[in-house]
């Protein structure tokens, strides 16, 4: 998590390697307190306009959060975090989340789908943030 540009523009990084694997079983209880505890760190952090940046690479597909789970976070963000959300960076997206990320496209709002952006190299991540903010675990570089 950092800061960019003249005003308090904050930068989300979440890597999705580190999320619970969904064999737990106490993974929905897991995700339910991970969630709060996103949402209220967002709240705590987010000021003005923010981005959030997705990493997906080095990450099996048990550790990926589901459908479900998504579509309730965007419906419980409060309408003023999703309005200062300006974009939304996924980092070596797999087949899955495009999927997914299709098939709900008519579900969610075309101005959230918009901020939706792929990135298939850290390369062109650093062309478009200051990466000097952006921590990337080792896991996800090599």
């Amino acid at each position: 998590t950092g800061y960019y540009g003249d005003g308090l523009n904050a930068i989300i990084v979440f890597a999705a390697c580190f999320l619970p694997d969904s064999t737990r079983t106490d993974y929905n209880y897991v995700m339910e307190n991970l969630f709060l505890y996103v949402i209220s760190t967002l709240e705590l952090m987010v000021a003005e306009d923010y981005m959030i940046v997705y990493l997906n690479g080095a990450t099996p597909r048990r550790r990926m959060p589901g459908l479900g789970w998504m579509k309730k976070c965007y419906q419980m963000i409060d309408r003023r975090l999703r309005k200062n959300l300006k974009s939304f960076i996924i980092v070596h997206p797999s087949w899955f989340i495009r999927t997914i990320l299709a098939v709900t496209r008519p579900f969610i709002s075309s101005k959230f789908s918009s901020k939706i952006q792929y990135v298939n190299t850290l390369a062109e991540l650093r062309e478009m943030i200051p990466m000097e903010y952006v921590h990337i675990p080792d896991s996800i570089v090599k």
